[in-house]
């Protein structure tokens, strides 16, 4: 099964990418001196069938987490118990 990401990035007004090095306040306001500001939050997630942008930060991430859970394998059935194993007369 191929494992997909969904890498968050966060983007100024103008569109172009902040860098990881560039801290923002929980609301977005630029920490870094060269910063502009986070203006909103994007994952794109590396199936090719989803994207997701939004200002809040935290919307993104509910949203992401979401998305990857339905690429998860089913889990396996549990074998069966001792008990059902076992014959009828021993039971």
């Amino acid at each position: 099964m191929t494992t997909h990401r969904a890498p968050l990035t966060n983007h100024h007004a103008d569109g172009s990418t902040c860098p990881p090095e560039h801290k923002h306040t929980v609301t977005g306001k630029p920490l870094h001196p060269d910063c502009l500001g986070r203006d909103h939050s994007r994952a794109v997630c590396t199936c090719g069938n989803w994207q997701f942008q939004c200002p809040v930060k935290g919307q993104v991430t509910e949203h992401r987490r979401r998305h990857l859970a339905t690429h998860q394998a089913p889990a396996p059935a549990p074998g069966p118990l001792v008990r059902d194993a076992l014959p009828f007369n021993m039971r």
